[in-house]
């Protein structure tokens, strides 16, 4: 991936200016399909279930994701850049009435 790109730059300059859930919430809708957000959404939720060791096939019955996409995901948890990790741990930093069990 080339992240050198013009429009790349410039796609994450602009997730970067967001200031507000509302904000955030109305660029995604305007940027990505309803299934897209959904599907990302999942994926998210699969990184955390992965972090607190819960089991593929649970993980697959839960978010409906394929074996391959969990799979990937926890490649990307585990042996990727720690964007997955960086996020969950601010989520839970952030939020500490939510437990990491407490995912749904």
């Amino acid at each position: 991936m080339n992240w050198n790109i013009q429009e790349t730059k410039e796609l994450i300059k602009a997730f970067l200016l967001l200031r507000t859930s509302n904000e955030a919430q109305n660029f995604l809708r305007d940027l990505m399909t309803e299934s897209e957000i959904v599907e990302f959404s999942k994926r998210l939720k699969a990184a955390e279930m992965l972090e607190n060791k819960i089991s593929y096939i649970k993980i697959e019955k839960e978010t409906g994701l394929s074996s391959t996409t969990v799979a990937r995901v926890s490649k990307w948890l585990n042996n990727g850049r720690s964007g997955y990790k960086t996020i969950i741990n601010r989520m839970h930093h952030n939020n500490p009435n939510k437990t990491k069990r407490g995912l749904s």
